[in-house]
């Protein structure tokens, strides 16, 4: 069950859609991704209701909705993706009350899929220092790459904020970063002292290397000069970690996940890591708190002495 696009559906569909889009945008100030995602899911599911004669959100039934959630299970999506479609459509059928478009909200009947709370995976801090210790400290690449994963686990940065950092951002004599986060919230991050010391070698030997005629404030540069992409950090610190022998799949959110486990190991306060991370919730920040629980178990289960008896 794929996507329709715009041009494709019928103005019933399409008009709130692309109006509940630009009302995100506009009035809720969300990021470029999470709009693009909402407008993906919402078209996919105008696209059923088009499939099951229904031209019009106002017109829209219960039953036709509740249809398209089980045919979403029935698809093989998972459980968290299909929570991620049916909120979207949640939010618009919402939406489409609170602007007198419909009288009432017709996604009242659905439930959505019982989910598995995954734990995250992180790194443990010999593979953390494994893979610090992979990229040249002779090359301007080298010197950069070090930069980022040090950044990465030292500011728990998520990898479109470290992307979008600007040399204005980044405050080295005083250790913190100003980090524009989801929904264009800013936040201050700290810098610790390695990570500030790599910056320094980044932005004092590196960067005068990359720098091209073109080449505004970004912070971190391509070889092009230009601002790094998220694919060309997830493909740099997939290649570091393999050349560093760690078994796990490593993206650059795990180094995220491993700086939050890492504080709380270390005594932190959930609250501050919780404002570190720029989570919104705390609920979202104490899975690492469920993370914490699992290793302490497992560690009792491997090393107590009554657990060995037989």
């Amino acid at each position: 069950m794929s996507e329709m696009p715009s041009q494709t559906l019928p103005e019933g569909l399409n008009e709130p859609i692309e109006n509940f889009l630009a009302w995100l945008d506009l009035e809720r100030g969300l990021a470029t991704n999470t709009i693009e995602a909402y407008a993906r899911d919402l078209r996919q599911c105008a696209a059923f209701l088009l499939k099951n004669d229904c031209v019009n959100w106002k017109n829209v039934k219960s039953q036709t909705i509740t249809q398209w959630s089980i045919d979403l299970s029935q698809s093989g999506y998972s459980p968290s993706s299909q929570a991620r479609k049916l909120s979207a459509a949640r939010m618009l059928a919402r939406h489409l009350v609170k602007e007198n478009q419909r009288p009432d909200d017709v996604t009242e009947v659905l439930k959505s899929p019982k989910q598995k709370r995954s734990l995250p995976e992180v790194l443990t801090r010999e593979e953390v220092r494994a893979l610090l210790n992979v990229p040249s400290a002779q090359t301007s690449l080298g010197q950069r790459d070090r930069a980022i994963i040090e950044l990465f686990y030292s500011s728990g940065l998520r990898v479109t904020e470290l992307c979008e950092l600007s040399l204005q951002d980044v405050q080295l004599e005083e250790g913190y970063l100003r980090v524009k986060g989801k929904g264009s919230k800013e936040r201050i991050a700290p810098i610790g002292s390695a990570a500030i010391e790599a910056l320094k070698i980044y932005l004092t030997l590196a960067r005068p290397n990359l720098v091209k005629a073109k080449t505004g404030s970004e912070f971190f540069l391509s070889q092009r000069g230009s601002m790094l992409s998220r694919k060309m950090i997830w493909v740099l610190i997939k290649k570091y970690s393999k050349i560093a022998g760690i078994q796990k799949t490593v993206k650059p959110h795990i180094l995220r996940h491993s700086f939050a486990t890492h504080l709380l190991e270390g005594g932190a306060d959930l609250r501050v890591i919780q404002e570190m991370l720029g989570h919104a919730d705390i609920a979202t920040t104490q899975i690492y708190t469920a993370l914490q629980s699992e290793q302490l178990a497992d560690l009792h289960a491997l090393h107590h002495p009554r657990n060995q008896a037989t």
